[in-house]
């Protein structure tokens, strides 16, 4: 056999690094998976574009409401620990979210997985997961791209990234102009520091030389903490919305609420946040005092236990609250607007609910 290192060997796709049959292999792996995320309006899969057929005469003044995000460097923790069992849920969670605090329900997500040199098992893994975060935000997997690109990518590195789509009715658009003086806000819980503020994490294990394996409760240890899949909201919240006149949603992403919760506010108001109203996830005081990580820095770097924030008038917020928990959420008033200033701000007290 001609060796193809040789300066006239012949060359071919596969000598350059690229193995197209492990491609078209992962490719049949996916339709399975893909499947199972299926949903009304999803056409045919495999041709060279995704489609999908909008529900007529449900909408109508139809918008239709587009996101993508990546994982950032929690990534690097999975490929480092072989555990990536929840990173296709993260970059769901990521986009579906995003398109949920719109008022919008996400109808179909694409992805785009990049690697150095295809590794079968670990791809279907990450698919896998994404399918499964489909699952969960009652969005369909409709299409996506391998990428295959020897030399950008140490071995075994790879990258994603994801685009969701979703819909709502024009009038029911959630935003800034909603939200009144004497709203309450709701805090639901987070899984942990969902997919925000990796790159300081991955410093503070650095500098602590902490052992993953590490228990931070009886059942869960610092590498369950740090790579538990960030939680989907779409299924517990979409039905909140029209019936208990929800004003505003917010993601609490990189920014923390500090950053986020300002998005979904008018002008001429501040949102003042009782500190002591939900319980901190074991892992955040972990990473602050390891890090010694400054209160401020931690509010705007971590979502701090709270994954998504709901503003809405008081007299729903009983309702909501049992909605929720019915729903296996856990939730908590966690403060309310009120006037004050001219940019839309966060203030921080202590017993302010």
């Amino acid at each position: 056999m001609t060796d193809p290192h040789t300066p006239d060997a012949p060359l071919d796709y596969r000598s350059a690094g690229v193995d197209i049959d492990a491609g078209a292999e992962l490719v049949e792996r996916i339709k399975p998976l893909a499947a199972t995320t299926a949903r009304p309006g999803v056409g045919r899969l495999g041709g060279f574009g995704g489609l999908f057929e909008l529900p007529q005469g449900r909408y109508r003044q139809p918008v239709l409401v587009s996101g993508t995000d990546g994982v950032g460097t929690k990534l690097k923790l999975a490929i480092e620990t072989g555990r990536h069992q929840g990173i296709g849920i993260d970059l769901v969670a990521m986009c579906a979210n995003d398109i949920l605090v719109t008022g919008a329900e996400p109808l179909y997500f694409l992805d785009y997985y990049a690697t150095g040199q295809l590794d079968l098992n670990q791809a279907t893994t990450v698919v896998a997961g994404i399918a499964e975060g489909c699952r969960q935000a009652g969005c369909a997997l409709i299409g996506g791209e391998t990428a295959e690109m020897p030399g950008m990518y140490q071995a075994g590195d790879y990258d994603l990234a994801g685009f969701c789509v979703g819909i709502v009715e024009k009038d029911a658009l959630l935003g800034p102009e909603r939200v009144q003086v004497g709203d309450r806000i709701l805090g639901l819980a987070s899984s942990g520091p969902h997919s925000n503020g990796y790159s300081l994490i991955r410093r503070v294990l650095e500098r602590s030389g902490a052992d993953l394996s590490t228990q931070l409760s009886d059942q869960t240890t610092l590498a369950d903490a740090l790579l538990a899949p960030t939680r989907i909201y779409v299924r517990s919240v979409l039905p909140l919305l029209q019936p208990l006149e929800i004003h505003a949603l917010a993601h609490i992403t990189g920014g923390g609420l500090t950053d986020n919760l300002p998005r979904v506010m008018p002008e001429g108001t501040r949102a003042v946040i009782d500190l002591n109203s939900w319980t901190r996830p074991p892992v955040f005081d972990w990473l602050q005092q390891q890090g010694s990580i400054a209160e401020a820095d931690m509010r705007r770097t971590f979502n701090g236990g709270l994954g998504l924030a709901v503003v809405l008038p008081p007299e729903r917020v009983d309702e909501a609250l049992a909605t929720l928990r019915a729903a296996g959420e856990q939730a908590w008033v966690i403060g309310d607007i009120q006037a004050g200033g001219t940019s839309p701000s966060v203030h921080y007290q202590e017993g302010a609910g």
